[in-house]
């Protein structure tokens, strides 16, 4: 095989390499942040929001999270985790808020605090759920900030996105769920939140993750071919030079 064909087909491999090592770089980003996803995002319905805690801050394990409550929720039911203790805390609020059902209230749930019996392992992963009762308006987006303490540091994900600007840009985003109008979910059993996907362990971002795991099996397919071309011209040399 001469020197300008093997030149080629390093280059092919290389290229291919290269590409699925940004995949997988771009894979592990978007799996950092604080997350949330609902089982349900219907306005006016009770919906599941489980909370996804990736790794701590940098090497240094989580030891609280506190999730805060957009104003137009006024409680949240948090569900027991074994290796979390948890608190609801209360505001009471400046003036009484009457709510759908003709009641008013004069104090809402306006945090949920978790606190890690053991710092959480910035190498694992834990999912924190919460009851909640969605509004009754359709196309709101709910902002929850979440502060991520660690046994040194934290990470406030509070970063709201102004108008026109891509969340995706933000450095610390805050978790956020869309609710739906009773239509737009029928036949599906849920709505992505418009961050990543969390059940148990696994995180997605907008359906963005799914499209780097096609990439990363794009590029894996091209360090494959490169690697066929190679062995094909190999080949083929051999069989002229007989």
């Amino acid at each position: 095989m001469n020197k300008s064909s093997l030149r080629r087909a390093l280059s092919a491999t290389a290229i291919a390499g290269g590409t699925a090592a940004l995949m997988m770089a771009g894979l592990a980003g978007a799996s950092a942040h604080v997350s949330v996803n609902p089982d349900k995002t219907t306005a006016n319905s009770y919906a599941l929001l489980t909370f996804g805690v990736p790794h701590g801050c940098d090497t240094s394990g989580t030891t609280k999270l506190t999730i805060n409550l957009p104003e137009e929720l006024t409680d949240a039911t948090p569900t027991v985790n074994p290796n979390w203790t948890v608190e609801k805390v209360t505001q009471t609020l400046p003036e009484p808020k009457k709510l759908a059902d003709g009641t008013s209230i004069t104090k809402r749930t306006s945090q949920i605090v978790y606190t890690a019996k053991a710092p959480l392992d910035p190498h694992l992963r834990d999912a924190l759920v919460l009851s909640v009762k969605l509004p009754d308006t359709a196309g709101k987006t709910l902002y929850f900030p979440t502060l991520q303490n660690c046994e040194q540091g934290q990470t406030n994900w509070a970063e709201i996105p102004k108008d026109g600007q891509d969340q995706h840009s933000l450095k610390a985003p805050a978790p956020s769920v869309a609710v739906t109008a009773a239509d737009a979910a029928a036949g599906d059993g849920h709505m992505a939140a418009s961050i990543s996907s969390e059940q148990a362990a696994s995180v997605t971002d907008d359906g963005s993750q799914a499209r780097s795991w096609a990439g990363l099996i794009a590029g894996v397919a091209g360090l494959g071919l490169g690697g066929a071309a190679f062995f094909r011209s190999r080949s083929a040399k051999a069989s002229v030079s007989k």
